[in-house]
């Protein structure tokens, strides 16, 4: 049994306290808020989690809340080039469906579920200082911190890190009032409104500590677009109230759907911006003794694809199998580096390439395989071609390693549409091209393109 310091009781110091704890280690956990702190607190973020992270939470014991979440079941994406032209569309469903649940609650649950097992739990404001102490005192302390103070112990990764500023303006807010289905659509889903040249919106399926099955809402505006309105906010209620007008503005197919949205809880929303960072995950201290980053503290990305907690969530799940390997050795600095070396491998370095991809202008690549699925609508026990190629875009949100590097090549991506459609890939993108240009028609014409699902 080894002796195991954790600082931070957000989503990731716990999964990785309770894997920990779970495998027989001790496990003292340090956390600045008390659960009942949590649950008046601000969200941390969405925390939206697909399958290979839902497993870890099974396993652990710690899926509470399977039987009271809508689940969300794939994804819907609406590129809009232009503003109100809806080019086309991709409807895609997960193999098995993810969920987003509001971090407060969980870390309010899990911290009382760690103290049940025989964790530990110090409530405190870990400064350097206080550090070394703890350092000292465990055989590996980690620190699972997010993006605070103690960040600044690990060294920003220069040739990992692509981006030295944030490349969008966020806002985000939780939601009640809007129905939890879209007419037209077949799933509930990840509803994701791409414009190019302004930003992103999405929404998810959420599930709120007070109010229970409501939404999520972010908004991701490239600075200085038109969606970049939110930094003047002061209140969750002006920010909701600029959304409502950038909804009638900019997405109106949905602005019926928006218009009864109130804040779910007075402290349910955020206002700023991430820098995509990968840090070196030893961090040594003035007496020289080292720690270990997790989480946001060594990989930092943006919530564009929804893959922060997922990529934790990864983490912690190569850390408790190295920990393992590991047996009575020494946690030295070594083996922190080794083992973030491993997982970034695996999944590290596809997910801060995935998110990376979204955020920058589409490839060629890209569009042409967002232009071979048109016709996708989600429907289950849809087998189709297009189908087959929306819903492996959509998994790539569980496993960025899927499909990540084929978007990314313009030759891979041909060669993946052919294998998947069993067919020629330009057959395939020209027959979504048709599609496209069926809907570019009737938008001219002042009609609705009759994108699928909703196409007759």
């Amino acid at each position: 049994m080894r002796n195991i310091g954790i600082i931070g009781s957000g989503i990731i110091g716990l999964l990785a306290a309770h894997g920990l704890r779970k495998a027989g280690h001790q496990v003292t956990l340090y956390s600045d808020r008390t659960p009942e702190q949590w649950l008046q607190g601000r969200p941390t973020g969405t925390a939206a989690r697909f399958d290979l992270s839902l497993q870890l939470e099974r396993e652990l014991g710690l899926n509470h809340w399977d039987d009271q979440v809508h689940w969300v079941e794939g994804a819907h994406l609406l590129v809009c080039p232009a503003p109100l032209n809806r080019l086309l569309t991709l409807t895609g469903r997960l193999s098995r469906a993810g969920q987003a649940i509001d971090v407060r609650l969980q870390s309010h649950r899990w911290m009382m579920d760690l103290a049940e097992r025989g964790g530990r739990i110090h409530i405190e404001s870990v400064t350097v200082s206080r550090l070394e102490e703890i350092a000292a005192a465990h055989d590996l302390t980690l620190v699972a911190a997010g993006r605070a103070e103690l960040c600044q112990l690990f060294e920003r990764d220069a040739a990992r890190s692509v981006y030295d500023a944030p490349q969008r303006q966020l806002a985000m807010m939780c939601v009640k009032g809007p129905k939890m289905r879209f007419d037209g659509l077949p799933l509930v889903p990840v509803k994701f409104n791409a414009f190019p040249e302004a930003g992103e919106v999405f929404y998810i399926p959420y599930l709120h500590k007070d109010v229970g099955p409501s939404w999520n809402v972010l908004f991701e505006a490239k600075p200085g677009g038109p969606l970049d309105r939110f930094r003047e906010a002061r209140s969750g209620e002006q920010v909701v109230e600029i959304a409502k007008g950038l909804f009638r503005e900019l997405l109106p197919w949905d602005a019926d759907w928006f218009q009864s949205a109130e804040l779910s809880d007075p402290n349910g929303w955020l206002v700023g911006a991430v820098t995509p960072t990968v840090r070196r995950p030893v961090g040594r201290l003035p007496s020289g003794r080292e720690v270990m980053a997790l989480g946001d503290t060594v990989m930092s990305v943006d919530p564009i694809a929804g893959q922060g907690a997922n990529n934790g969530s990864k983490q912690v799940r190569n850390l408790l199998e190295c920990v393992a390997e590991r047996g009575d050795r020494p946690f030295d600095a070594a083996w922190m580096s080794a083992t973030f070396e491993r997982f970034y491998e695996r999944h590290g370095q596809p997910t801060y390439a995935f998110t990376n991809f979204l955020l920058e202008p589409i490839t060629p690549a890209a569009r042409e395989l967002l232009m071979a699925q048109y016709g996708s609508d989600g429907r289950r026990g849809n087998q189709s071609a297009v189908q087959r190629l929306a819903d492996a875009f959509t998994e790539n949100f569980n496993d960025p390693a899927l499909i990540t590097p084929v978007v990314q090549d313009q030759g891979r991506t041909r060669d993946f549409i052919s294998r998947t459609t069993g067919g020629a890939w330009f057959a395939a993108f020209a027959r979504g091209g048709l599609g496209v240009a069926r809907g570019q028609l009737l938008q001219k014409l002042g009609l609705d393109p009759k994108h699928p699902p909703q196409r007759v």
